[in-house]
């Protein structure tokens, strides 16, 4: 069933048109025979507020010069019942101006009350719209960020695989070694994708116990031909024995990486020695503790707060999306994600897991 256009007026009773005409006449009568002093007609802004719940625009107008119509009328008929007194017939007419006055503006006021809200309504409408266009965006950055850095591994592997066989004595060796990091991350671009459909459906989330000691050390060996690309030394000093963390595998990889990046890109204006290091251990509270410590640039103090904000960033060809990914990643894993100074100069920035208990899985493997 389809509902009324506004402009056309609709009412929740139908009753609601009898009353405000039964308050019109009852308005009228009292005029009549009430003192001319008495500003009944007053009452009619009453009638107009009512008649606003049903009618629009000109209808309302309509309505409103009825009233004034009303009061006029019953201003020359009380001239019959009161004593030919010109102070009265005077303080009358003054009366039913200043009614007519008040019908009038309170019609105007309530129509452009109509007025705003309609813009009101269409102001929601842009306003669902631009979210809409604004979540489309936040998607599509945030595809296009996790599934880069894959599809680049597999560029510069499939490069170096072809550099390998090309060669005067072809090293089948490191051909078949680049191959294999070629397939591990087209499988990694893979299942980057299936998680990405997994936010629109109802699936359970593929959590499992994770190694956070080796999802560290692959996750240092995948960057590291980027590392040495940009002169970047990473380090890593990880607590043996740490219990595992119950986590989407992939997805805590990627904040990982993320980090490391992060930490890479940083330190590209740095004058010294760029070093990295990727230290793992327990927090204060016994939870899985991970730290990406770089001697960059720092944090930009004016903006530390605003640094996981979606779509902020301090690099000229940044999206702004990797570490407010990585927050929303770690949070739905009931962790958190902070950033601090380092000493002397740099960052950390650090995120902490709940510890799994052993022998528990409450994401146990379907067949």
């Amino acid at each position: 069933m389809k509902s009324r256009p506004v402009s056309e007026g609709t009412f929740r009773s139908p009753l609601l048109p009898v009353a405000t005409a039964a308050a019109a006449l009852a308005i009228f009568a009292a005029d009549v025979f009430t003192p001319p002093d008495c500003v009944v007609s007053g009452l009619y802004v009453v009638v107009v507020l009512m008649a606003g719940n049903f009618l629009r625009d000109r209808r309302l107008w309509f309505a409103s010069l009825g009233c004034a119509a009303l009061a006029v009328g019953a201003q020359f008929l009380a001239h019959r019942y009161v004593l030919e007194n010109n102070q009265v017939a005077y303080i009358g007419a003054f009366n039913t101006l200043v009614s007519i006055v008040a019908i009038v503006l309170s019609t105007y006021l309530v129509v452009r009350g109509f007025a705003a809200q309609a813009a009101l309504h269409r102001a929601r409408i842009d306003l669902a719209y631009a979210g809409r266009v604004t979540l489309m965006g936040e998607l599509t950055a945030s595809i296009a960020h996790e599934v880069n850095q894959p599809i680049v591994g597999v560029v510069t592997n499939a490069s170096a695989c072809l550099r390998w066989l090309g060669g005067e004595s072809p090293n089948l060796q490191e051909a078949q070694a680049a191959a294999s990091r070629i397939v591990r991350d087209g499988r990694r671009a893979a299942d980057i994708i299936s998680r990405v459909r997994q936010l629109f459906t109802k699936g359970t989330p593929q959590r499992q116990p994770v190694d956070i000691n080796q999802l560290i050390r692959e996750t240092v060996e995948l960057l590291g031909a980027q590392a040495a690309r940009e002169s970047t030394t990473i380090r890593t000093d990880l607590v043996a024995d740490l219990p595992f963390v119950m986590a989407d595998r992939i997805q805590l990889q990627q904040v990982v990486l993320n980090l490391i990046l992060n930490g890479v890109d940083a330190m590209k204006e740095s004058g010294t020695a760029r070093e990295l290091t990727v230290r793992s251990g327990r927090s204060e509270e016994g939870h899985v503790a991970v730290s990406v410590a770089d001697n960059g640039v720092g944090l930009p103090p004016q903006d530390v707060h605003r640094l996981f904000d979606p779509f902020f960033t301090t690099k000229p060809e940044g999206t702004g999306m990797g570490l407010s990914i990585s927050r929303s990643i770690i949070e739905a894993h009931d962790g958190r994600l902070w950033a601090t100074p380092n000493r002397p100069r740099g960052a950390v920035f650090a995120f902490a897991l709940p510890a799994g208990e052993p022998g528990m899985d409450p994401f146990p493997p379907t067949a």
